[in-house]
């Protein structure tokens, strides 16, 4: 029961903390145009996945046809991984799956089961659009996890589809050989 209560109160807490999280982010500047992004370096319009874009994340999905997306930081990971790091504890995903990765109440980000598969593609939707909307857009779980409730949406969150990729290739250098299994779906 104590076990129940305190997950109980981590899940308010962090639920809480993403809500301040996102309230801080809509009060920032608004997010700039899918044609203003393409216009000055973005990837809007179709031309995935290049380093520096300043494309939000959920514009890049809305451009960006199923299994189009991938990370442009794919070869250059180990370079990556400090930055990525800091974004992913800036972004607070450390509240869920733990300051390594390693877990804690959601899933491990330094295992091989991944729910929804390992592809870039999908990895990049499930941060952005949240599992209950990956859902809707016909991704399937094809794997299971104990976790405590659905992955919220980050993509209002994250600034740049850029910081997004950096979050990614961070992710890979703690689970090593994600990036090259094949898409699930």
């Amino acid at each position: 029961m104590r076990n129940i209560i305190t997950g109980l109160l981590t899940l308010v807490i962090v639920a809480g903390m993403g809500a301040f999280a996102w309230k801080a982010c809509a009060a920032d500047e608004p997010a700039q145009p899918a044609e203003a992004a393409a216009s000055d370096g973005g990837a809007a319009g179709g031309d995935c996945c290049k380093p520096g874009d300043t494309t939000p994340p959920l514009d890049l999905i809305k451009a960006t046809p199923k299994g189009g997306l991938h990370n442009p930081y794919n070869d250059k990971l180990a370079e990556m991984a400090d930055e990525g790091h800091h974004k992913y504890l800036s972004y607070s995903c450390n509240g869920c799956h733990g300051g390594g990765g390693g877990g804690g109440m959601c899933p491990p980000l330094t295992n091989d089961t991944w729910v929804y598969g390992p592809d870039d593609d999908t990895l990049f939707r499930l941060i952005s659009l949240g599992s209950d909307e990956l859902q809707k857009a016909g991704y399937k779980r094809v794997k299971h996890e104990v976790v405590v409730g659905p992955m919220p949406p980050f993509g209002g969150i994250i600034k740049t589809s850029d910081d997004l990729w950096k979050v990614i290739a961070w992710i890979r250098t703690k689970n090593p050989g994600t990036e090259k299994k094949p898409p699930l779906q």
